[in-house]
């Protein structure tokens, strides 16, 4: 895997509204040279409208969705939508695509959501070949059929009617699972991993080589990206830094998904947060979201997160800088973008 590291810019998920400052925070990381801008989907805005019209505002910066979730969209629709994006940006689209988990799929889009490794392989395939466009697609599954078998019987194999511009359109994996990581390595061309902790680094490590050794590319680790939102608080005073983390922290350990369906909640589980990360649940489930937070340690925060003054983030650098990941994911207003590419970066 590359060792330079490269800077991104995430918007995160919309509130009730667009996120304040979000356009000229881009345009900023644009000028600034960042390499990647990213936009996020749950069951509010939608990713792909917004990185369009914040896109157009552009010139180099790479724009990738981190993540598209892959029930909203057949396939198809999400292969039409990557080669309309790839088109007007000159080829500087990225496919962030994920699962998500069974709540958003079945309760929101109304899909079902079991075996969602094998959805994946399939979903990613079907999109590969629409987007190669060597010929009219005939996919037949265990989760998606091309055409359709069964309504009218009319359906025939068709082939895309826009040539790609690319024929082969990055796609990124959110992945939070060992399975998950090893089949982002096995049959895309990055990871989005979202609660990446350095302690971590050798089990994902392994992930990763397990699915690079599937994949029957030799040196895929190579051209591998790895891009990982990290979450930065820069004040005198660590634990008020930390506070400000300790909600988002809280929510998705926490209060995410239900008891034995949170794929966040085995994350932190498996950092050796587990006690800590029931008795948040407990608490959130119960509506004490407060209290719930409250109870997260300062070295949960840290293994997560990059808090306190700035001599002490960039100590803590250090074994970032050392890990798996190739791209740093900041948010936060356009005017601590320079410092964070002088700090990371620079």
């Amino acid at each position: 895997m590359a060792k330079n590291i490269s800077l991104g810019y995430t918007t995160g998920y919309w509130g009730s509204g667009p996120p304040s400052g979000a356009l000229d925070a881009i345009k900023e990381a644009d000028k600034l040279g960042f390499d990647s801008v990213w936009t996020a989907e749950a069951y509010g805005s939608d990713a792909l409208s917004p990185l369009a019209w914040w896109g157009s505002h552009t010139k180099n910066i790479r724009l990738g969705t981190s993540i598209m979730q892959m029930s909203a969209r057949t396939p198809a629709t999400t292969a039409m939508a990557a080669m309309t994006m790839d088109h007007l940006s000159n080829g500087r689209f990225i496919l962030g695509l994920g699962a998500s988990g069974p709540q958003v799929a079945e309760g929101w889009y109304g899909q079902p959501y079991p075996r969602p490794l094998a959805r994946t392989r399939e979903y990613i395939e079907i999109i590969r070949e629409i987007v190669r466009r060597e010929q009219p697609v005939n996919y037949h599954g265990a989760h998606y059929d091309m055409p359709y078998k069964g309504g009218t019987g009319l359906g025939k194999p068709l082939k895309s009617t826009i040539h790609p511009f690319r024929p082969n359109i990055p796609i990124f994996l959110g992945a939070e699972g060992p399975k998950n990581v090893a089949l982002s390595a096995e049959i895309c061309d990055g990871w989005l991993p979202l609660f990446f902790s350095p302690k971590e680094d050798g089990f994902y490590r392994q992930c990763l080589s397990e699915g690079f050794a599937k994949s029957g590319e030799a040196n895929k680790a190579d051209r591998f990206e790895i891009a990982a939102t990290v979450t930065i608080v820069p004040g005198d005073d660590v634990e008020k830094c930390a506070d400000m983390v300790r909600p988002f922290l809280a929510l998705y350990a926490g209060g995410m998904g239900a008891r034995g369906a949170n794929f966040h909640f085995e994350v932190f589980a498996r950092m050796g947060y587990e006690d800590v990360a029931l008795k948040v649940q407990d608490l959130y489930l119960a509506g004490k979201k407060q209290e719930a937070a409250a109870i997260i340690p300062l070295q949960m925060v840290e293994d997560v997160a990059l808090v306190g003054p700035m001599d002490k983030i960039k100590d803590d650098l250090a074994k970032w800088r050392e890990s798996c990941i190739t791209t740093f994911l900041v948010g936060g207003p356009a005017n601590l973008l320079p410092l964070y590419a002088e700090m990371i970066a620079g």
